[in-house]
């Protein structure tokens, strides 16, 4: 599918729920998050007849998302339900890793090719100042479990928030000097009930740049592909690479090729902007496959050019954990 801006769009982000066992600063709120009624979300069948839809309109990447994905039930069967679909070339999954240890296998197993796991912090204590719940221990064997199973190549992400871990960037850089890891750093994006602190605390991915070359030395840029939204580098005698998601300071609308299934099923355009096109109830009123496919068809075409955050325009209907990231 292509959008009016003639991007070609072919990667589904789908969010699972929008429940948690984490309540990072970034994302949620400590208290007074209100989650929609699991009869509210999308069910089994209807996710994944919405993902077969699109897969005949050339969707054929999916990524799973929460909330935290793996608190969904039925994780491995809805993985194998998305492997059997004809056109679907990867399945791959965000995690905090708390319960990935147990997982990792069972989802390699159907289908899940591989994984992200966040992890913004190597100190434990630092850890659940910012996840409140998580235990940074579990996260690091859910990613060995992870690169066990084989659901490589492994992505970390990190998200740095200025007063609580711009000070570990450079250690969790040096992973990359004994692992064939993809160490990501996130600038922070602004949304919902939290943007004003999200503003506050951003750190530039030039920043982040800076702090590592000032102890691990150059930074060596390696080829992107303009889609991805993790500019590369590499650190000299790194095994793997680094790489920064500067959604705030440098744009990279350009090369969208996603949309979003949000868990209450609603096709989101754009990260951060409030479009939707709401699929739920029209599933649930007897919509036909070839009508679902037209609404499909005409948001895709209609997807936003890009956010408005230059502009101080900031989406505001969601919070992070109810879009999947």
């Amino acid at each position: 599918m292509r959008d009016s801006f003639d991007r070609e769009i072919h990667y589904l982000r789908v969010s699972l729920t929008d429940r948690c066992n984490f309540r990072c600063v970034y994302c949620m709120p400590e208290k007074g998050v209100v989650f929609h009624p699991h009869a509210h979300h999308l069910s089994d069948e209807e996710l994944v007849r919405v993902i077969r839809i699109m897969s005949t309109l050339g969707f054929d990447r999916i990524r799973l998302t929460g909330g935290e994905p793996t608190v969904r039930p039925n994780l491995v069967p809805i993985v194998e339900a998305i492997t059997a679909i004809p056109g679907i070339k990867e399945i791959a999954m965000t995690t905090n890793a708390m319960r990935l240890e147990k997982i990792a296998e069972p989802l390699a197993r159907a289908g899940m090719n591989r994984v992200n796991i966040s992890i913004d912090t190597l100190d434990a204590e630092r850890f659940a100042k910012i996840t409140r719940f998580g235990k940074i221990d579990a996260v690091w064997r859910g990613i060995l479990a992870a690169e066990q199973a084989g659901m490589t190549p492994i992505k970390l992400n990190s998200v740095i928030v200025r007063g609580y871990n711009e000070q570990d960037i450079v250690d969790l850089a040096r992973l990359t000097l004994e692992h064939a890891w993809e160490m990501r750093f996130i600038e922070m994006m602004p949304l919902g009930s939290i943007a004003d602190f999200q503003v506050d605390s951003i750190v530039t991915a030039d920043e982040m740049k800076a702090r590592i070359e000032a102890e691990c030395g150059e930074l060596i840029p390696l080829k992107w592909n303009g889609h991805d939204p993790a500019r590369p580098y590499r650190l000299q005698g790194g095994q793997g690479t680094l790489g920064f998601i500067s959604s705030v300071s440098a744009p990279f609308c350009e090369g969208c090729d996603r949309v979003r299934l949000t868990s209450d099923g609603r096709l989101r355009l754009c990260l951060l902007r409030d479009n939707e096109v709401e699929l739920l109830q029209p599933i649930r009123d007897g919509a036909s496959d070839a009508e679902l496919r037209a609404l499909i068809s005409q948001g895709v075409y209609d997807k936003p050019w890009g956010h408005g955050l230059a502009d101080n325009i900031i989406a505001e209907s969601r919070i992070m954990s109810q879009i999947g990231g």
